[in-house]
């Protein structure tokens, strides 16, 4: 087209050099003709067309051209825009889910305290993070001072008998007078009451014999129950009171999630329910709800919910956590994560119709299930066909090839796909 555009270009170019030459020509009225000798008139022939022979010239050129046009198909297939690989949405049965958040604390915690005062701590056999056993020794205080006392209460016990024994003697006496007339009322009631002073100085003497003997059984400081040692305040050498904290120990190493569940998903949790707690890179945690607050914190409004973590694994009390409640299982149509295409903040998938034509479908997502994303309120069924990945590339109308995968996947989902239908 460009070389006969050219050529047409310079006709036209000839033909008005020719003409303005012819004008220029014109004999003169006053000047006379030249009079042309026979060479110079052929001459003059050769090089000069006369206009007629130029415009057909022009026209023969054309018709030439547009002859030489090969005509466009008119149903020419499109060029597909990029190779896919397309997938159906599928049904399935996915939990309800609950998202709550809060921290991990101990289930219940022992404080180990000592159970005698002002005698020094001599000995601390355990620390922190410890595993202990139902009984086992942790600490021992210097028996020797509580030796002592126990002596002296086994002491006093020993004086208290033999003057409980002189008394109950001397009122067995005063009674036998007493019945004779040989002894006055007065002081046969003396000597009762002599009897009865001695009976309860006894029974104090062994009150404080088995109080000094606790004292030296609780000189050894021992594991309330099964578990491992949270916090140590024990020192070697310490002398203190009664009652001081010695260690923390986190009962039967239980821990549980205090979870804050809004107030309007309390009617929701029930106890039983498993709870799910992740964390990037780590393995999930199960759990099992025990307790619901009766009380909604005004100020966050939400409840507490305690979740028993039996197995704790990575967890450790003090740890903020997230993670889901799951109440009962609903269906679910979804389809791979890497499926959405987000624009203009919205959601879309692109869905491939038979003729392999893409078309732009706007969704709505919900749940989510490890790298599958539950879609709602949209025109998709088991049926239809999305685009797996990629679909960023593509826009309305584009027209797409389909991988091998494609097909191998279509076959194999598509009893799944028919089983979730039929349920």
């Amino acid at each position: 087209m460009i070389v006969v555009t050219l050529i047409l270009v310079l006709l036209v170019v000839l033909v008005a050099t020719d003409t303005a030459e012819g004008d220029d020509s014109a004999p003169d009225d006053e000047a006379p003709a030249p009079t042309l000798d026979r060479h110079s008139r052929r001459a003059s022939m050769k090089h000069t067309l006369p206009p007629s022979a130029i415009v057909e010239a022009l026209c023969a050129v054309a018709l030439l051209a547009g002859c030489g046009r090969s005509p466009a198909p008119a149903d020419a297939p499109a060029k597909p825009a990029l190779t896919v690989e397309v997938v159906s949405p599928t049904i399935a049965d996915w939990p309800e889910r609950i998202e709550a958040h809060g921290s991990i604390a101990p289930w219940q915690e022992s404080i180990v305290g000592a159970e005698v005062g002002d005698v020094r701590l001599e000995e601390v056999l355990v620390n922190v993070g410890d595993v202990v056993t139902k009984g086992e020794l942790l600490a021992r205080f210097d028996s020797g001072l509580l030796a002592a006392d126990l002596a002296v209460a086994e002491a006093a016990v020993a004086q208290a008998e033999a003057l409980s024994v002189r008394a109950t003697d001397k009122a067995a006496r005063a009674r036998r007078l007493g019945n004779t007339g040989g002894m006055s009322e007065g002081d046969l009631r003396q000597n009762e009451a002599d009897e009865k002073a001695g009976e309860a100085q006894l029974a104090s003497a062994r009150a404080q014999l088995q109080l000094q003997r606790l004292r030296l059984l609780h000189a050894e400081v021992r594991a309330p129950d099964d578990g491992v040692i949270s916090s140590r305040s024990a020192t070697v050498g310490a002398v203190s009171g009664p009652g001081a904290e010695l260690f923390r120990l986190i009962r039967q190493r239980r821990l549980e999630w205090r979870a804050l569940v809004p107030a309007d998903q309390l009617a929701r949790v029930v106890r039983g329910q498993s709870a799910t707690l992740e964390s990037a890179g780590k393995p999930g945690v199960t759990g099992v709800v025990r307790q619901v607050s009766p009380l909604v914190d005004s100020a966050t409004l939400g409840a507490t919910v305690y979740v028993d973590l039996p197995e704790p694994a990575w967890l450790r009390a003090g740890m903020f956590a997230s993670g889901e409640l799951q109440s009962g299982a609903t269906r679910a149509l979804h389809v791979p994560e890497s499926a959405l295409v987000f624009r203009d903040g919205f959601e879309y998938v692109m869905k491939v119709d038979s003729s392999n034509r893409v078309q732009r479908i706007k969704v709505s997502t919900g749940r989510r299930s490890g790298r599958a994303v539950e879609i709602l309120g949209a025109d998709l069924s088991v049926a239809d066909r999305v685009v797996r990945s990629g679909g960023s590339f593509l826009d309305e109308g584009d027209t797409v090839r389909l991988s091998a995968a494609s097909s191998e996947g279509a076959a194999a989902e598509a009893p799944s796909a028919r089983a979730g239908a039929a349920r």
